[in-house]
């Protein structure tokens, strides 16, 4: 494992029992929230991972962390295996790598005050020996994200969405991490407040040289905060690359159709591109598609697609890939249909 991957999943899978109907309720079949990822994420990077709502997003962050378990495939952690770690292990893992959630009113109990909160990691990894030194890391840790030490008294309903934000990345921080999932930490918030908060988690990351894995759903904002930007659907990474290269010149269709839906600030802009809309459903993670899991909704679809699912592979620019016939059928050049090219 390269020194410069910090996090590195092999076909990584979580897959999970879907149950029939009647009084036994039998296993019927299997859903396949996260499908065969592999993925790298470098130490001192942010990278965004974007795509529709269920494609498995949340879950890939919940796997690497170890907060749900994986059915198949690896997880390496600083270029250890994390994948069946347990008690003195699985502890030293939940200090190292930190998560905050999205919803901050959700991930707070509401009966404990903020210094409780955020002094709790410190106790559980023995960080701080007295309640003194404790206190002081607190107001340290608030002052850090953005708020007065003073209210470290206060209770979760006592503060806006974006202040109960901040007491949740002061949490995820006090284990002192060198990874970081944020799980659509600005989702819940008002667009000012999202702006402050991906500001937030930028300085943090310089600062600290934290390796950040942030999810959203929001192309602008992941634009706006990563280093290089990963797709998924349908439970699989389809395209990843540097984010100016993602970002502008797409190389997978769906990619594509992602960005054509984000707004543009100028007008004259926004009158004048073509909007790609995908035709019919999302299909479901418990009934994927044969071949190219998005042959179903592909503008672009042909022979290969039906059939065979293809790998990640070089297209567009230096360091990305993409998942699709477009760009070759297993290293081997494409031919596609009359007028079919990889950009539309």
């Amino acid at each position: 494992m390269s020194d410069d991957v910090l996090v590195r999943a092999r076909g990584l899978e979580v897959h999970f029992p879907v149950r029939g109907q009647g009084l036994r309720r039998k296993q019927a079949g299997v859903l396949r929230a996260v499908d065969g990822v592999d993925l790298d994420i470098l130490r001192g990077e942010t990278l965004g991972l974007v795509g529709e709502s269920g494609c498995g997003k949340s879950t890939l962050g919940n796997a690497l962390l170890r907060l749900i378990p994986s059915t198949g495939g690896t997880i390496d952690f600083a270029g250890t295996d994390i994948t069946s770690l347990s008690g003195r292990g699985l502890r030293e893992l939940r200090r190292r790598a930190g998560m905050v959630f999205q919803d901050p009113f959700a991930s707070l109990d509401p009966r404990r005050t903020v210094a409780q909160t955020v002094s709790e990691p410190l106790e559980v990894h023995g960080l701080r020996s007295g309640r003194s030194e404790r206190a002081q890391r607190v107001g340290e840790l608030l002052e850090l994200v953005g708020l007065d030490p003073a209210v470290a008294g206060r209770y979760p309903h006592e503060f806006s969405g974006g202040q109960r934000q901040r007491v949740g990345i002061a949490r995820a921080l006090a284990g002192e991490p060198d990874f970081l999932v944020c799980d659509e930490a600005i989702a819940s918030l008002d667009v000012s407040v999202q702006a402050q908060v991906l500001n937030l988690l930028r300085g943090l990351q310089r600062q600290l040289g934290l390796t950040l894995l942030f999810i959203s759903h929001d192309l602008s904002a992941v634009r706006h905060i990563s280093d290089r930007i990963a797709v998924m659907y349908l439970g699989r990474v389809v395209e990843i690359g540097p984010a100016a290269a993602v970002g502008t010149d797409p190389q997978m269709p769906y990619t594509q159709a992602l960005l054509s839906a984000v707004p543009l600030p100028h007008p004259a802009l926004e009158r004048q591109r073509k909007r790609i809309v995908l035709r019919g459903d999302v299909p479901s993670p418990s009934a994927v598609p044969s071949g190219c899991r998005f042959r179903t909704r592909c503008p672009y679809v042909f022979e290969p697609c039906d059939d065979v699912d293809p790998a990640l592979q070089p297209a567009g620019a230096p360091g990305q890939l993409a998942a699709c016939h477009l760009h070759g059928v297993v290293g081997t050049p494409a031919t596609a249909p009359d007028g079919v090219t990889a950009q539309p």
